[in-house]
């Protein structure tokens, strides 16, 4: 099949989720003898013409408007008409906020598969035009494309009773492998188990500050390194930055495989977002063999079972209770780390998510 993905910031990935996904699965796609296609942001990349293919993937760079509201909706309108003149059989658009453009490809017979993610409009960054503008576009998502594709329960049956549209659970993937190397824990000047991690788009709903504040409370030698930046944020950042604690280490966006080497060596990993269906970055921490400690909200339960330990924000000290209890009990994060890597090769391994993704191409084609 000829497949263009479409709606991420593009591959390889250098920002968050989506793009790791659209990586893992095109590459992966392309092995199997399909010609994958990935649209990418102009803004995002040092493309040269000598660069526009990715291990077997084809890239297509088009310009974006690098603005809060606008980046993602405007790449990927442009990335539509674009491919309108190609000849892909399925397109896969992720975000929710692009279901309004799923219809115009659907006039010249191709076929639409759109990712919608969690629930956008739940986020404390977008003003009430944008929270408007997420919910219109997910009554649109259950309308215009061919087939949507929900990566938690929660999502599913969140589409399912409120607009009593059934679609596709597809979970995210993550791999369980750890990485060897050390450099970036040498170049910070942390050992292996020495610190916990936290790994996120620096936003308020994903509550780094509340890390920040539980973790000054604790008593350890340890350090907590905080993983993550975000473009539109950056009076937030500069508040959690000022914390006075020598022990927290704020690293910005960290790829590739200095990403690994942290994931591989953190004595404990932190999810406190709260907004959201499965997160990428929880599911590697437990691919990687970490004890997770993870906000009690029901995407996380969902992921971890009882590989994981939750908090609560809605209990004074939880979180810094919950961080010392680990810091004092090792035997209690290395069962917890056992437990994680199991469920991950069980339930969200990169290949069952290809299986799922290329059958369902292949139904929406009429192929099966």
């Amino acid at each position: 099949m000829k497949i263009a993905i479409m709606g991420t910031r593009g591959i390889p990935a250098n920002y968050g989720g989506f793009e790791t996904f659209a990586e893992e699965l095109s590459t992966r796609l392309v092995k199997r003898g399909h010609e994958i296609t990935v649209y990418c942001r102009a803004s995002n990349y040092d493309y040269s013409s000598n660069h526009l293919e990715y291990k077997g993937v084809k890239l297509i760079v088009l310009p974006t408007i690098k603005h809060k509201y606008l980046d993602t909706v405007f790449h990927t309108f442009l990335s539509v008409l674009y491919d309108l003149f190609k000849d892909h059989r399925v397109l896969l658009i992720c975000n929710s906020a692009n279901s309004l453009f799923s219809v115009i490809p659907r006039f010249r017979g191709k076929k639409i598969v759109l990712n919608v993610d969690g629930l956008e409009w739940k986020r404390k960054k977008w003003n009430k035009a944008g929270k408007w503008f997420y919910r219109f576009s997910e009554i649109l998502a259950t309308f215009f494309p061919n087939a949507i594709v929900s990566d938690a329960e929660g999502i599913r049956e969140y589409y399912l009773n409120r607009f009593k549209k059934d679609s596709t659970f597809i979970p995210y993937g993550a791999p369980t492998r750890k990485e060897d190397t050390k450099e970036i824990l040498e170049k910070l000047g942390v050992r292996p188990k020495g610190y916990a991690l936290y790994v996120s788009r620096l936003e308020p709903e994903n509550n780094a500050h509340l890390v920040v504040k539980a973790f000054e409370k604790v008593k350890t030698d340890l350090k907590l390194i905080i993983v993550g930046d975000a473009p539109y944020s950056q009076e937030y950042i500069d508040k959690l930055k000022s914390t006075k604690d020598p022990r927290i280490i704020f690293t910005g966006y960290v790829f590739g495989r200095h990403y690994r080497e942290l994931q591989s060596n953190a004595y404990f990993y932190i999810q406190a977002t709260e907004v959201g269906g499965t997160h990428p970055a929880l599911l590697e921490a437990m691919g990687f063999g970490n004890c997770v400690l993870a906000n009690d909200v029901p995407e996380h339960y969902e992921v971890l079972g009882d590989a994981g330990i939750l908090f609560s924000t809605k209990i004074k000290d939880d979180l810094t209770n919950k961080m010392q209890y680990l810091f004092e009990h090792p035997e209690a994060a290395e069962s917890y780390r056992e437990k994680a890597v199991e469920r991950v090769r069980k339930k969200y391994s990169w290949e069952g998510v290809t299986d799922s993704y290329e059958s369902l191409f292949k139904k929406i084609s009429h192929l099966i």
